[in-house]
């Protein structure tokens, strides 16, 4: 009785550790080189008085550079900002360490493109591409995230990441503070 006990602890202690497995939107390996793209994840969702705002991201690793795609998108019937991304835009993410960690984006400026829908709302997409420096990588596999700062072009916007919610967009529970912690194995 004492083994069996003893037994089921440590397979119960081993299953609430084990990670999940890595779902990939996009996996290649061809003559070019290798892509790999983890599926987007939804980091922050916004409704309000008949407006919307989502965060995603998805993390890819080309040819053995990991970098962090943050695609956002918005819903209105009123007038929106154009925020762009340029060559100064950065990510900076606060870590619950105190440590700040600071994404490069890539050189190419991005508006996003608008879409008027049959409903009357227009709808704004916009992504970016960030790179992770060096220095800075191995803290996010170690703290969960509280707060990203997007510097764009013109602009700067704060978004409290939460530690789950579930979302009005597909009803799905969503863990955004710690998306490093348990993706960046992903593109290694």
């Amino acid at each position: 009785m004492k083994h069996l006990l003893i037994t089921t602890l440590l397979l119960l202690s081993f299953s609430l550790f084990a990670q999940k497995p890595c779902e990939y939107a996009t996996n290649v390996t061809d003559s070019l080189g290798t892509y790999k793209s983890t599926k987007e994840y939804l980091v922050s969702e916004k409704v309000f008085a008949g407006n919307s705002s989502y965060i995603f991201y998805s993390l890819a690793l080309t040819d053995g550079v990991p970098t962090l795609t943050v695609q956002l998108i918005q819903k209105s019937k009123d007038f929106m900002v154009a925020n762009c991304f340029d060559k100064d835009s950065k990510i900076y993410l606060q870590l619950q360490n105190g440590k700040v960690v600071t994404l490069t984006h890539i050189n190419q400026e991005n508006c996003g493109s608008m879409v008027r829908d049959a409903n009357g709302f227009d709808n704004r997409v916009k992504s970016g591409i960030f790179m992770f420096l060096k220095d800075n990588y191995e803290e996010l596999k170690k703290s969960p995230v509280s707060l990203m700062r997007i510097k764009y072009l013109t602009d700067v916007e704060d978004v409290i990441i939460r530690k789950e919610f579930t979302a009005e967009l597909d009803g799905k529970t969503y863990y955004p503070e710690t998306y490093f912690m348990e993706n960046l194995r992903c593109v290694e």
